[in-house]
């Protein structure tokens, strides 16, 4: 996400209403002789395609393409939710597929390694640039202002779901808003033989997201913050976070395995009714609306008391950074796979707006909304987007970034204290300013 303080809540609304016509540009540079001819192209892509949220998107996506280019075939290599290790370990190995799904992490990396193909200068870019959604164009351009990939996605955000029943049950007034209250809630739902909250911390990048909404109560920009100059030492918003979690991690609200938990485990005992509450994108309202119907809901994330929570609750847990679909710079067919990356995003994206209800979305769409929005969408479009006062702000520091994903990770279990958090983090903060 830019480094600007900007207020996204026009934009968002915007994101909701716009409509605009969708085409992946042609480029003007020559193709490869491997792409010349008649015949069949052939691209390896490494996608997300393990839930409604992700395979249809991209089936959808698939589909469209063999109407637009019936000369190209795409071989599907599933994703998995590692941190970007299988992505690593293809480029450690110079098995690269044509196409892959990154994230800004895994994109920093790969840019250093000369991994992924500079997309700057493509007229398919230019094309993808002109039919970006408003306020979204961090999602898009780098921090560092090159294209290193094309977004599916606009904004994205982390929320916390609840199972309404599991709470009548128990006897717990909802939404949390209050770190004690919520505190309150593990001890009590613990009891009654639940898992509190359940979370996927074997990927650290999850526990990262839970701190940084705890982090957003006190300081809206978030991780942000810390990439001003002369930070040597955490903030008080920081430490504050720090101290919430592990107060929460004491009081039982995760699962004692949870940093041995992954999505598949963690999100079965939040469907199957084991678990009161799971965390995680936006993108999971589609899920957890199957699974469990009406009786799921989402909540704001908790704050030190009542008037924080009142005073912050608009200030989202997210950024903008740069994600979507990248090409290898060693693809044998490498101006077509920029074209197909370009395509598949914006059709995924048309996809989510048109058949999912979902306004987060990159590309404008020309075409209607779905008409059978979730519920949980609708409180989103009509509650959460158009009053969003901030996001957190992205963090362009890689070593101050990974030092804050272990930590987080560490603050799940119980020999490991707060003040270790601040200790490793100073020590690294110093070291970077």
């Amino acid at each position: 996400m830019k480094k600007t303080y900007r207020s996204w809540s026009a934009a968002l609304l915007v994101l909701t209403m716009s409509i605009g016509l969708v085409a992946c540009g042609e480029d003007n540079s020559t193709s490869s002789k491997s792409e010349a001819g008649d015949g069949t192209i052939k691209l390896k892509v490494y996608a997300q395609h393990f839930d409604d949220d992700t395979i249809k998107p991209f089936d959808y996506a698939v589909e469209e393409l063999k109407k637009k280019m019936p000369n190209v075939e795409i071989e599907l290599d599933p994703a998995v939710q590692d941190g970007g290790q299988k992505l690593k370990t293809y480029a450690a190995t110079g098995n690269m597929p044509d196409i892959y799904l990154a994230d800004w992490s895994v994109l920093q990396t790969f840019a250093k390694s000369k991994n992924v193909e500079v997309l700057d200068n493509y007229d398919t870019t230019a094309e993808f640039k002109k039919n970006l959604n408003p306020g979204v164009e961090s999602r898009l351009v780098a921090p560092d202002n090159h294209v290193y990939a094309y977004p599916e996605t606009g904004i994205e955000f982390q929320m916390i779901y609840y199972n309404k029943s599991i709470f009548e049950k128990v006897g717990i007034k909802t939404p949390l808003k209050t770190i004690d209250q919520m505190a309150d809630a593990g001890k009590k739902l613990k009891a009654a033989g639940y898992v509190p909250m359940s979370i996927f911390a074997k990927e650290k990048w999850i526990t990262t997201a839970f701190y940084n909404g705890l982090v957003t109560r006190e300081q809206p920009h978030g991780f942000g913050a810390l990439d001003q100059k002369g930070v040597i030492a955490l903030p008080k918003a920081f430490v504050t976070a720090a101290q919430q979690m592990k107060q929460l991690q004491r009081a039982g609200l995760f699962d004692a395995n949870a940093t041995n938990t992954n999505y598949d485990q963690a999100s079965s005992l939040f469907y199957q009714g084991k678990a009161a509450m799971f965390v995680n994108g936006q993108w999971e309202i589609y899920s957890s609306q199957e699974k469990l119907g009406d009786q799921v809901d989402w909540m704001y994330w908790p704050a030190k008391d009542e008037a924080t929570y009142e005073n912050s609750k608009y200030f989202i847990d997210g950024s903008g950074s740069p994600q979507g679909y990248a090409v290898s710079p060693s693809s044998k067919n490498k101006e077509t796979a920029v074209k197909v990356a370009a395509f598949l995003a914006t059709k995924s994206a048309e996809y989510r707006y048109t058949q999912l209800g979902s306004p987060i979305v990159s590309q404008k769409v020309d075409k209607p909304m779905a008409s059978n929005v979730p519920a949980m969408m609708q409180r989103v479009v009509k509650e959460l987007l158009p009053n969003a006062q901030e996001y957190a702000q992205l963090l362009s520091n890689t070593k101050i970034q990974n030092t804050i994903n272990d930590n987080t990770q560490n603050l799940m279990v119980d020999n490991f204290s707060e003040q270790d958090f601040v200790n490793n983090l100073n020590s690294t903060l110093e070291k970077e300013n």
